[in-house]
């Protein structure tokens, strides 16, 4: 039988091997996996699997009707209270017709100014009519007299 000895050279080298093993260890094992179908840890600190939210929120349970309030004004009566047909003969086709609920937008738009006319049912299931008006310049985006739009936007027709 022969007897191998170990250089103190090549013990170095050993040693250092060994080292660099005992450091890369936690490393490898950080990318081990849990093998499938195993049980879950127990105890106060398991981590539980739940379900994912969901994708489209539920619908929030649905509110009393709330009859809106009416917007008067000088100039707004040939706007208020029509409903979407008889505001487009009016003022011609809508440039955006925006549905939220039971809530309508119409926006018509010219040279002078942008109108949104807001349609809401008067009552359950009642056909959405003209509640409120907002006017703007298309440039700039600053409010304009209602009144005059509505007179601007109709003669065009």
């Amino acid at each position: 039988m022969r007897r191998v000895t170990i250089s103190q050279a090549g013990a170095g080298k050993l040693l250092a091997m060994r080292s660099v093993c005992l450091v890369l260890l936690p490393f490898l094992a950080a990318c081990a996996t849990a093998p499938q179908g195993a049980p879950a840890p127990a105890g106060p600190h398991a981590r539980t699997r739940s379900k994912p939210p969901p994708t489209v929120p539920s619908r929030p349970p649905p509110q009393p009707f709330r009859p809106p309030q009416i917007e008067h004004g000088n100039g707004l009566d040939s706007v208020i209270q029509k409903d979407a047909t008889t505001l487009t003969r009016e003022f011609g086709p809508p440039r955006l017709d925006v549905h939220e609920g039971d809530m309508r937008k119409l926006q018509f738009a010219g040279p002078p100014c942008v109108l949104d006319v807001y349609l809401y049912p008067l009552r359950p299931g009642a056909e959405p009519v003209a509640t409120h008006v907002d006017a703007r310049r298309e440039s700039d985006g600053r409010d304009v007299d209602r009144a005059a739009c509505i007179t601007a936007l109709a003669a065009r027709q």
